[in-house]
């Protein structure tokens, strides 16, 4: 396998000092995640020190390790090993002549990303890079970077974000030559004033980009025009996608079934019919998003759209699996990752249309700040739109919620996950549609987890 990385090549952009001479074939700082010669990065952080687990990666193979404490295994030591995780990931990026795209959005980040990589793969096999994951952060962007062969043809990074100036540090490491904003919505409010202030920290997105880059920006949300105001000093194009006849990238037509999307859409001049493979308006919009990306990075349409009709769900963001119970089968939709009233809102528009009893497994949207239990009380009218029969919610924050809700769906409350997990387990029967959602914190990941594994 060719090297990633070389020792030599670390010291040099690290301005570290190499203990032996050593290569390396990928990266990660999580020693559960070594594989047999990766290069290990030590971080200290406020939980824990990765020094602590420097004989457990050597004992899984690590090729090499990036530290800053000395280590009985070969190393490049530096003062900081975050400092250095950010040293190759600027290197990583500057040896590369791949066109990197840079995604970021309150929603829709994670799968717009893997839609995208999947479909630049039809057109470069075996020669595109993305993240993985949701790593979108200080860490996890650097690290994606690092990753990145030098022979890629493409880049596709998630970059997230909680607080205003973080993903002008981010955009400046990715580089992006096309900047995706997916769509703005009340996420992590608490640290925003306003929804615009939130606008406003997605549009540094735009500050990162290349000579020539081309900004690509929704064109139905009701911030447009300042996202285009915060594209207009960095980007040499400005694309919208969305519905309706202003759109440069729009659906003219299409329609929503239960388990997947079909489409028309106009592109440059071109109009492409595909398919999506997962079902709702806001899978569609995600999908015009990334033909926008494709057809600016120079990519093939129509094997993008064919990308799109292979894409798979994604794990805690929509993924389906059938239980089975008695002579027949529930259904469960894994939206355990996160959760924000725009997501809510998309997840439960996609049970309203899927047939049976419709059930909802709910935990809280954090980071919602004093408006929280307005966001929640506004929940009740679309869990009576979708005909959902039972609601079980679960922890704390969801008082206003079920203060909302009518006679006719249930509460059910429940003190954490692991009760939830319980009461499900005796209640679901055939026919059933359940929907797990919650922001992480809940753990209802946990709740997925055990129904799982009662699936074929």
């Amino acid at each position: 396998m060719i090297p990633l990385w070389t020792s030599t090549d670390i010291a040099a952009v690290t301005g570290g000092a190499a203990s032996a001479q050593f290569s390396a074939t990928g990266v990660t700082f999580d020693s559960r995640e070594i594989a047999r010669g990766d290069l290990f990065v030590a971080l200290k952080g406020e939980a824990t020190d990765g020094h602590r687990f420097a004989a457990a990666a050597a004992e899984r193979g690590a090729g090499g390790m990036l530290v800053s404490d000395a280590v009985a295994a070969p190393h490049v030591r530096v003062a900081d090993t975050m400092a250095g995780l950010e040293a190759l990931a600027r290197a990583a990026r500057a040896r590369t002549a791949a066109t990197i795209v840079g995604v970021t959005g309150s929603v829709g980040k994670t799968g717009t990303k893997e839609a995208l990589r999947l479909a630049l793969e039809r057109s470069a096999p075996g020669a595109v890079h993305a993240s993985v994951k949701s790593y979108n952060n200080h860490t996890g962007v650097p690290l994606s970077l690092a990753r990145m062969p030098a022979s890629s043809r493409f880049g596709v990074f998630e970059m997230g974000m909680n607080h205003a100036g973080e993903l002008t540090a981010l955009t400046a490491l990715v580089r992006p030559h096309i900047a995706i904003v997916t769509w703005v919505a009340s996420a992590h409010r608490e640290f925003f004033a306003s929804e615009e202030a939130i606008a406003d920290a997605k549009g540094e997105i735009f500050a990162g980009l290349e000579p020539g880059g081309t900004a690509i920006i929704p064109f139905n949300s009701v911030h447009r025009d300042r996202l285009i105001a915060a594209a207009e000093p960095h980007a040499a194009r400005i694309v919208t996608f969305g519905f309706g006849g202003g759109a440069d990238v729009r659906a003219t037509d299409h329609v929503l079934h239960p388990d997947c999307t079909t489409a028309t859409a106009e592109i440059g001049g071109r109009r492409l019919m595909f398919r999506v493979a997962q079902p709702g308006a806001h899978w569609l919009s995600n999908s015009l998003a990334v033909l926008a990306a494709v057809e600016a990075a120079g990519g093939d349409i129509a094997l993008a759209g064919l990308a799109l009709a292979d894409l798979g769900g994604l794990a805690g963001r929509g993924a389906r699996f059938t239980v089975p119970r008695g002579t027949g089968r529930a259904t469960v939709i894994d939206e355990s990752y996160n959760a924000n009233p725009a997501s809510m809102a998309a997840a439960l528009a996609v049970l309203g249309a899927m047939p049976g009893r419709r059930r909802v497994v709910l935990g809280a949207m954090r980071e919602l700040g004093a408006g929280s239990d307005a966001f929640h009380a506004a929940l009740a009218p679309l869990l009576v739109a979708a005909g959902v029969s039972h609601a079980m919610l679960v922890g704390d924050g969801l008082d206003a919620l079920a203060a909302e809700l009518p006679r006719s769906i249930p509460a059910q409350p429940v003190a954490d996950a692991a009760a939830a997990t319980a009461a499900i387990a005796g209640s679901l029967a055939a026919g059933d549609v359940l929907l797990v959602k919650g922001s992480n914190s809940i753990g209802l990941g946990a709740v997925v987890a055990a129904l799982k594994e009662t699936a074929p």
